[in-house]
């Protein structure tokens, strides 16, 4: 009986300690699964909002086909980007994408078989160049309280994906943050050293959760080398860390080809100076002109693909299924009013 007590205790103690690490196991910060060794994205963020309004794709034969399964397989897209707003509001968002829309968008993308970058607005509606505006509910907060939200919001966002069995490979932490973020607080013109601060708390929310997960500064404009330099040169100079340099670029197709080599010129300057990889997350030219649409696709992917010490990581192009004159007047998509593509995104095959 003494000895049938002792091995059923050493069985419990066992399940207990077993029972112990997979607790421990599992408060630890989930890693990303592989990314692609090159990135082929899009952001498919007016997916969902399409669809609820009617729209149906078809590829270039006229065969209507679910968005995502022509974007990988005619076009070799292994990448989706989707934004995430905090509260949205305002016509052109029409309540997309808050954390859960952006997550069941984001399951959709993986089981296509595509990897996931988040890009973090940290706002209700549009952050860019001109407007970095602080979601509503934060307005009145300190710099304290805006840190605190910026830590627990990344974090609702990172395991609201995960809840939904997904695990992005890349954050960007700000959309465009050519003069920063959270204006005025973070409002790097004012204090590049609360920009950085900021920085980090979104970089360190989304490792607490997913230690593989890259997170991503963007700025728009990626030709623009002493915007890149004050920016990213500021925040590194006030400590701030994160792991990849993002990059805008909306040309035009009389200036593509010069636009292309002044951005591949800034990024192998950004390499050289701080070392980090590359990612072109957005892209995107006239649906009207889509020859030379196919030809600037082709030409920046090649190029990125090949910058120095393998540093480039990949290019996005910006809402390649929205047709003309879409949500305000969106021309720079790929798919035309008939519903069939344009020849843009025939440029990252290969």
């Amino acid at each position: 009986m003494r000895m049938l007590r002792k091995t059923v205790i050493g069985v419990l103690s066992a399940l207990m300690l077993a029972a112990l690490l997979l607790a421990g196991a599992a408060s630890q910060p989930r890693k990303a699964e592989a990314a692609p060794t090159f990135a082929k994205g899009a952001d498919i963020s007016w997916v969902a909002g399409m669809e609820a309004q009617g729209n149906k794709w078809k590829d270039k034969n006229g065969v209507q086909r679910d968005i995502l399964d022509i974007l990988k397989n005619d076009y070799q897209i292994n990448s989706a980007r989707i934004r995430v707003w905090v509260n949205p509001s305002g016509s052109y968002t029409n309540g997309y994408l808050n954390k859960e829309r952006a997550a069941a968008l984001a399951k959709r993308a993986k089981a296509a078989g595509m990897s996931v970058m988040l890009t973090l607005h940290y706002s209700d509606s549009w952050a860019d160049p001109g407007q970095q505006t602080k979601p509503a509910a934060w307005a009145g907060y300190t710099f304290q309280q805006l840190m605190d939200a910026v830590w627990n919001w990344t974090r609702e966002v990172m395991t609201t994906m995960q809840a939904n069995g997904v695990t992005p490979d890349w954050v960007q932490i700000g959309n465009e943050t050519n003069n920063g973020m959270l204006w005025n607080d973070g409002k790097a013109s004012l204090s590049m050293q609360n920009y950085a601060w900021l920085v980090n708390t979104g970089n360190n929310a989304v490792k607490s959760i997913s230690s593989g997960t890259k997170t991503i500064v963007h700025l728009a404009n990626g030709y623009d080398n002493a915007v890149f330099v004050w920016n990213i040169g500021g925040l590194i100079a006030n400590g701030a860390t994160f792991d990849m340099i993002g990059m805008s670029l909306y040309p035009s197709a009389s200036d593509w080809s010069s636009k292309v080599t002044q951005t591949i010129s800034n990024a192998n300057d950004m390499i050289a100076r701080y070392g980090k990889p590359i990612m072109v997350t957005e892209i995107g030219m006239d649906y009207n002109q889509p020859a030379a649409a196919k030809s600037f696709v082709a030409d920046i992917k090649t190029k990125i693909r090949n910058l120095s010490g393998g540093k480039g990581a990949g290019v996005f192009y910006w809402e390649p299924e929205a047709t003309p004159g879409y949500n305000g007047g969106y021309n720079k998509g790929a798919w035309q009013a008939d519903m069939k593509p344009t020849v843009a995104l025939e440029g990252f095959l290969n």
